[in-house]
């Protein structure tokens, strides 16, 4: 073929200005004459089907732009400003240059100038502050009743693999939140596909494209947890009951990893760093019924063990499932474990043997407690999500809950409180809404419901700031909510108002269980006393002096109705004498069946002496 070139020139000085187009005459730059020999290389094609329509020709047309992936690097600075034969590690050096610099008159007059003007600065600021808000408190509460309450998606982070996996733990960054760690596990029993991808990530806020880190585990993760003290160090609980540590200055492996014999024997399902002074010390929760603390810097072996019998019989057969965990760092010896029979341990761990352990229980939920946790401002009072609603419980109260939502249509999977409102929680459910609860607002409804996704959420975790919300679902989708200020920011006289709340309804429910126990004293009296008298009469039943008295009582009975039939048969008689005396007068012997009775007529005309007798009474007239 032959190659058409057309060369463009243009003036070195006129790169880079704008283009001004204008009309002008076509140009013939190129005529191609036709070649006849070229038409012997097709073949003719006769008849041609052609097919025409009215309507016009459309054409889809789909455009996908290319993403655009960004990374992190930084640079690290250290102590500069040395000369070079100065080693600023050395102690001795650098104390030896700065003495050699202080000798210097330079040195002196340099300080003098910078010490006036440091001096203005420093009345500057003592004499006005610049970074003061001026009725600050005002436009915070004019904002907060203006601004509706509201929720916003501002990023999601979704499951890189092929195979989804439900997002079963999420953790933030203790440095004001800028990453996330997720777990990903498949959380139904043994219907993960062969070839699905272990790991978990690490994600930053800033870059929702891909992830940072990627963790790599010996089985699934269900939890993964960010060490408070040291924010490289991240703690693992295994589908398989192991647990680990990762660094993430030292890559995607597990630095450590006990073995399978002395960890759980069950799927781990929270893992919660201990406040302790090396920062190393954690502890984890299985349902398999036991609870395990470690140390990471030995890892051979758990430092202790608890088994969940709340029997105190220390029998792992019997003992409950746990699902969660929860550790307030204001109470170190106080732990609470929610367990799949809905029922939630308190324990403390200063017990000199597991019987002592388990202090009490809180019986409630009708499924497994999906989430336990304090309040932030109350550590007395606590939140559990379970079956179909989210309670709230009192440490003084073991019998009933203070506080209880309605029962929804769907379960709710997950909660936690929020870390700025003391009356603010938020919960999760199998339908993809994630509710946020205001209890100085409203108790029987949500102050807001927000539909996050179509299929279930699993998990949620509240920022520090209280201001975003990540949810995990069952599809490996990470959503991040953005609430409005009225969520996160502190009203006045909240705390006393909530602290109210909760006292009302903890004495509320106080009086209600002593009612209860008078009600449950009283009948149990009243069954007990039942049972005596019971008791009494079968007791007298056997004795001499009661069959005595039953055969007086029946002897006494029988003379009384012999008397009584003989009164009746006496009327009877008088009637008969009376007819008889009015007609005529004529003998008639009677017999009389009684004796001792003494017999008279009631005929004024005549009157009758009977004898009484041992025999049979003869009256004549």
């Amino acid at each position: 073929m032959m190659e058409i070139v057309y060369v463009y020139t243009k003036i070195r000085s006129e790169f880079g200005r704008q283009c001004n187009f204008s009309d002008r005459p076509a140009e013939l730059h190129v005529d191609i004459v036709p070649d006849p020999s070229l038409a012997e290389n097709f073949i003719e094609k006769n008849p041609v089907d052609v097919f025409v329509q009215v309507s016009k020709d459309m054409s889809e047309h789909e455009v996908n732009t290319e993403r655009f992936k960004t990374e992190s690097r930084g640079i690290n600075h250290v102590e500069g400003g040395w000369p070079k034969d100065i080693n600023a590690n050395d102690l001795e050096h650098t104390i030896r240059y700065r003495k050699k610099v202080e000798k210097d008159e330079n040195y002196v007059y340099t300080l003098m100038q910078l010490g006036s003007l440091m001096e203005h600065c420093i009345k500057q600021n003592n004499a006005i502050n610049i970074y003061e808000e001026y009725f600050d408190n005002k436009e915070e509460s004019m904002e907060r009743f203006t601004e509706p309450l509201s929720a916003k998606t501002i990023n999601v982070f979704s499951d890189p693999n092929e195979i989804k996996r439900t997002a079963s733990h999420l953790s933030w960054h203790p440095d004001q939140g800028r990453k996330l760690a997720i777990s990903y596990c498949c959380l139904e029993f043994q219907r993960a596909a062969d070839n699905m991808s272990y790991e978990s990530y690490i994600w930053d806020m800033e870059n929702t494209s891909k992830h940072e880190m990627v963790i790599k585990p010996v089985s699934p993760l269900l939890c993964l947890e960010y060490n408070p003290k040291d924010s490289h160090i991240l703690a693992g609980g295994c589908y398989n009951g192991q647990m680990g540590y990762w660094d993430t200055r030292k890559g995607s492996q597990a630095v450590e990893i006990p073995t399978i014999e002395v960890g759980h024997r069950d799927p781990v399902y929270k893992i919660i760093w201990l406040q302790s002074k090396t920062g190393t010390e954690c502890f984890s929760a299985a349902s398999d019924g036991q609870v395990l603390w470690w140390d990471i810097r030995k890892l051979s072996e758990p430092v202790e063990r608890l088994i969940l019998d709340v029997s105190k019989k220390d029998d792992p057969d019997i003992a409950y499932g746990a699902v969660s965990l929860e550790f307030e760092s204001t109470m170190p010896t106080k732990f609470m474990v929610g367990t799949e029979q809905g029922v939630v341990i308190l324990g403390n761990r200063k017990g000199k043997v597991p019987a002592e352990k388990i202090v009490s229980t809180f019986s409630g939920h009708h499924g497994p407690v999906y989430a336990v946790q304090r309040n932030p401002f109350y550590p007395k009072n606590f939140l559990t999500v379970g079956d179909w609603t989210a309670r709230i419980w009192s440490e003084d109260l073991r019998d009933s809950c203070i506080i209880s939502t309605k029962y929804h249509m769907s379960n709710l999977t997950d909660g936690c409180w929020s870390p700025v409102r003391p009356s603010v929680f938020f919960t999760t459910k199998m339908d993809g809404t994630v509710d946020i609860w205001d209890l100085l607002f409203k108790h029987s409804e949500p102050s807001l419901s927000v539909k996050v996704c179509d299929e279930a959420l699993y998990s949620l975790r509240i920022q520090d700031n209280g201001r975003l919300l990540a949810c995990g679902s069952h599809l490996g989708t990470t959503t991040l909510l953005e609430f409005s200020s009225g969520f996160c920011t502190y009203q006045k006289n909240e705390k006393a108002l909530a602290n109210a709340l909760f006292e009302r309804e903890t004495k509320r429910e106080k009086i209600l269980e002593a009612r209860q126990r008078e009600l449950r004293v009283k009948e149990r009296a009243k069954s007990e006393q039942g049972k005596v008298v019971e008791n009494k009469e079968v007791d007298e039943e056997d004795t001499i002096e009661y069959k005595i008295a039953q055969a007086e009582n029946a002897f006494f009975e029988t003379i009384e109705q012999e008397r009584a039939r003989f009164e009746v048969e006496s009327e009877k008689m008088d009637q008969q004498e009376d007819l008889a005396w009015a007609g005529k007068k004529t003998v008639k012997v009677l017999q009389l069946d009684t004796i001792s009775h003494p017999y008279r007529t009631s005929s004024s005309a005549e009157c009758v002496w009977v004898c009484v007798t041992n025999s049979p009474i003869w009256k004549i007239q």
